[in-house]
């Protein structure tokens, strides 16, 4: 401890960031030494980082048409494996994936779109690769 202290004294005052000078004051703090700030007017003015909050990107899940599954094996691997996906809606995507060749059953963030890509695809079902929504 009196080394830290005694590596205070001797130490050159330098600028630093006000968000650099409250992570450091924190951890000197808790050392129990004392750490003092001294604004200069003659210091230059230091660039803030900002950081900007971005949602995670989506993902659909898309089921292809083929001419391996039935219609009863699609929507029963849907209902099964897609969260909240009821026997009629799962019939509705069934059809369009018949008769438009492809459907978007889920979509929503990719580790989820991920999860339910496999179990799909585990189940025999055609799979699109991934896309962002």
């Amino acid at each position: 401890m009196e080394k830290l202290k005694t590596a205070a004294k001797d130490a050159q005052p330098s600028v630093i960031s006000m968000s650099t000078y409250c992570s450091i004051r924190s951890m000197v703090a808790a050392a129990g030494v004392l750490l003092t700030m001294v604004v200069s007017q003659s210091a230059t003015p230091v660039q803030e980082k900002v950081r900007i909050r971005q949602p995670y990107p989506n993902f659909k899940v898309i089921v292809l048409d083929d001419d391996v599954n039935t219609f009863q094996h699609v929507v029963d691997a849907l209902v099964r494996h897609i969260p909240g996906m009821m026997p009629d809606r799962a019939w509705e995507l069934a059809h369009r994936i018949d008769s438009d060749g492809s459907a978007i059953v889920w979509s929503g963030p990719q580790e989820q779109a991920e999860h339910y890509h496999q179990l799909l695809g585990a189940e025999g079902l055609s799979m699109a690769p991934l896309e962002p929504s």
